[in-house]
């Protein structure tokens, strides 16, 4: 917001209109002792100009996905963002926090939520899908809930191979209901054999990532049917733009399906604020959380739309509720909407071609490098592990100096992955971007 109105008439109305003769008497309950007694050392006053000035001579000494060449992923992802998505979410009409309860006023937002599902429908090949969760963790961690919910067992299978912090997510949520079982890894994927041995009669739901933490696809096909064999749900976080090149979770029969919805026009901003796809067959409808838009006519026969379902503690008794998450990201949402729309099938179809071709041009590059080496052998998407021959903290140390971010160290994550960075190609990493950095690694760190 690049401008307040703030004049003294403006401070004297709202003083009166709350009741106080000026500033000081609104510190009265805070103790005297407390209170500061000499001015701030605060600069000298600035013009505007001279402030912005300032603030973008600060602001260059970050170093963003904005101004370096990035190969970061791990969950947030430099996808293109077509333009117009801003020009269009920007409209006054859509800037409201007033939750969309009165259909009467509220018709445009109702259908922008409608058009989000249905289009989350067709891409993840599930029957319903909800307004959207706060983010991918928070999706996963209620789907976890709800695959608890569906028939009430006490074990959930969870693959080692999804996104640590969403593994954290779940645990958070679930350590005082459930037991958790984490699947190890062999290759960067889930180790099958392992996992089948744990499935039995008391198993509430398989968890995985797809593709995984890793970049790696797994095998769900299978872990679909241990699942199913053992009367347990299949859970799948995917990436919603590996859709338009690999299978979607409707067609491998998952029972709930959740993502991260910033790939789908968002920007990666600070960390946030991001999407959470949430998205089921039609039969766990009532366990699903949050709240589903519908489509109905009114009395005089015209169509509209209006909130449906909404089974949260706010709205009915609270041990019958599914989730006490009482909202959606409703501006984010209608981004990867207009996002979705603005692609359309092929247009995705394209991303995610691009973004596969790439990264295996890159990962063969890298591969040929003295001292590097792929890790895993499981077929990748667009993110791929490297091991390098020397700590990955400092080719990424010296890498930003020239305006690469060259990936994540997966040490962050896990101790015994300290000699490996992880690094994602999107459609908009060039072939020259690519090959100086294969370049700056051949001539490691200064």
């Amino acid at each position: 917001m690049p401008f307040i109105p703030n004049t003294d008439e403006d401070r004297r109305k709202m003083l009166e209109r709350i009741g106080v003769a000026d500033f000081a008497s609104l510190l009265q309950d805070i103790p005297e002792e407390l209170r500061l007694k000499s001015r701030l050392d605060l600069p000298e006053p600035l013009s505007e100009m001279e402030v912005r000035r300032a603030a973008d001579s600060l602001s260059r000494k970050n170093v963003s996905q904005e101004n370096a060449v990035s190969f970061m992923g791990a969950g947030v992802y430099d996808h293109y963002i077509p333009s117009v998505i801003d020009k269009i979410v920007s409209r006054a009409e859509y800037y409201t926090a007033y939750t969309p309860y009165q259909p009467e006023v509220s018709q445009g937002t109702l259908q922008v939520i409608y058009e989000y599902q249905s289009m989350i429908c067709e891409l993840t090949g599930m029957e319903v899908s909800n307004a959207s969760m706060y983010d991918g963790a928070s999706a996963l961690a209620e789907a976890a809930l709800m695959g608890r919910s569906i028939n009430g067992r006490e074990e959930i299978i969870l693959a080692s191979t999804i996104h640590p912090r969403y593994r954290s997510a779940v645990k958070t949520y679930l350590h005082h209901l459930c037991c958790l079982i984490e699947i190890p890894h062999e290759s960067g994927v889930s180790d099958l054999d392992y996992m089948s041995d744990k499935v039995g009669d008391n198993t509430c739901a398989i968890v995985v990532q797809q593709p995984n933490f890793f970049g790696c696809l797994e095998d769900v096909f299978e872990m679909a049917k241990m699942a199913h064999d053992a009367g347990a749900v299949l859970i799948s976080c995917v990436d919603p733009v590996s859709l338009g090149v690999i299978a979607p979770p409707g067609d491998y029969g998952a029972d709930i399906a959740v993502g991260e919805g910033q790939p789908l026009g968002l920007p990666s901003s600070f960390g946030g604020p991001f999407l959470g796809i949430f998205a089921s067959k039609s039969e766990h409808v009532r366990k699903m959380p949050g709240r589903l838009v519908g489509r109905t006519t009114d009395l005089d026969g015209q169509e509209g739309f209006v909130l449906t379902l909404q089974t949260r503690e706010q709205h009915i008794r609270r041990e019958r509720a599914t989730s006490n998450i009482c909202t959606n990201e409703a501006l984010c949402a209608l981004s990867s909407c207009v996002y979705l729309a603005l692609m359309g099938k092929q247009g995705l179809c394209d991303a995610a071609k691009l973004c596969m071709e790439k990264s295996h041009y890159l990962a063969e590059r890298i591969s040929e490098l003295d001292g590097f080496q792929l890790p895993f052998s499981a077929p990748f998407f667009k993110e791929f592990a490297v091991k390098c021959p020397i700590h990955p903290e400092k080719f990424i140390a010296s890498l930003v100096e020239k305006g690469f971010i060259p990936g994540v160290p997966l040490g962050r994550f896990d101790s015994s992955l300290s000699d490996m960075l992880l690094l994602a190609v999107t459609e908009k990493r060039t072939k020259q971007e690519m090959d100086s950095l294969v370049s700056l690694l051949r001539e490691g760190p200064d």
